[in-house]
């Protein structure tokens, strides 16, 4: 399973979900729905503008969790 730690990110660099969604140029909503790990999916763009709103590489949004260690 694919994990986004988008809330770790942000926390990081002191940015709130209003402030990215402008830079982005998302809704808040979506950007909600990234955020609470809830997104089945994530375009490159989508992605590519996150990373460039907060200065980090995919990796640092982006993690694999296998199964076993999900339980």
């Amino acid at each position: 399973m694919i994990v986004i730690n988008l809330d770790v990110m942000m926390a990081k660099r002191k940015i709130g979900l209003t402030e990215l969604a402008g830079k982005v140029g998302i809704t808040l909503a979506n950007l909600s729905i990234l955020k609470n790990n809830k997104a089945k999916a994530v375009r490159l763009e989508t992605l590519d503008a996150i990373c460039k709103a907060l200065e980090c590489q995919p990796g640092d949004i982006l993690e694999y969790v296998s199964d076993e260690e999900e339980e």
